[in-house]
């Protein structure tokens, strides 16, 4: 009987052996397979911060390009018609000097009247365009930003030295942009 109980024993201890041997290769195969999994995990979060950053530069770089186009689009409208206005205000000129120059005769004031009426819808026309007069007169001090020397005669006295002695030609404006400038005569 104790022979017996020996190999009960012996028979129990491997059985017992053998299961933590499969319970050993159990929790190897676990670790292995939770490090794995973590590591593919790490990978996937490290992809998707990737794709999120990429997406987020390509819709900034997208924004940036619609924003561009919409204010070159304005732009261009805006450039369209300053060039045509420009060519107009030739004309707006030709009217004032004709003004200057008509013959007081009241045989001709029904013309000069047409001209004017012709003149004023003009103007209004091209200021509902955006057109405005860049207003300068004797006195002001010259401005580069806004007026054109044609020339420079002798200041007539010390406070006219730099400044506006004549306007020769009025300067305009388009929104806030100097579409011409000034033509003025300076006092040195």
């Amino acid at each position: 009987m104790e022979q017996e109980m020996k190999e009960n024993l012996k028979e129990h201890t491997e059985i017992v052996a053998e299961e933590n041997k499969g319970e050993e290769s159990s929790n190897i195969d676990e670790q292995e397979s939770k490090a794995s999994f973590e590591e593919v995990l790490t990978k996937l979060q490290a992809d998707l911060a990737e794709a999120k950053d990429k997406y987020l530069r390509l819709y900034a770089d997208f924004e940036n390009f619609r924003r561009r186009t919409a204010k070159e689009k304005i732009d261009m409208i805006h450039t369209a018609s300053e060039s045509v206005i420009k060519d107009l205000l030739v004309v707006l000129d030709d009217f004032e000097r004709a003004f200057k120059n008509f013959p007081e005769e009241s045989s001709l004031q029904p013309i000069k009247e047409g001209y004017e009426l012709i003149y004023h819808k003009l103007k209004r026309t091209l200021e509902s365009k955006g057109l405005k007069t860049l207003e300068v007169k004797q006195g002001d001090v010259f401005d580069t930003e806004k007026h054109e020397a044609i020339t420079q005669f002798a200041a007539p006295n010390e406070e006219m030295k730099g400044k506006v002695i004549e306007v020769a030609e009025k300067g305009y404006l388009l929104g806030e942009k100097v579409l011409r400038f000034a033509k003025v005569v300076v006092g040195i």
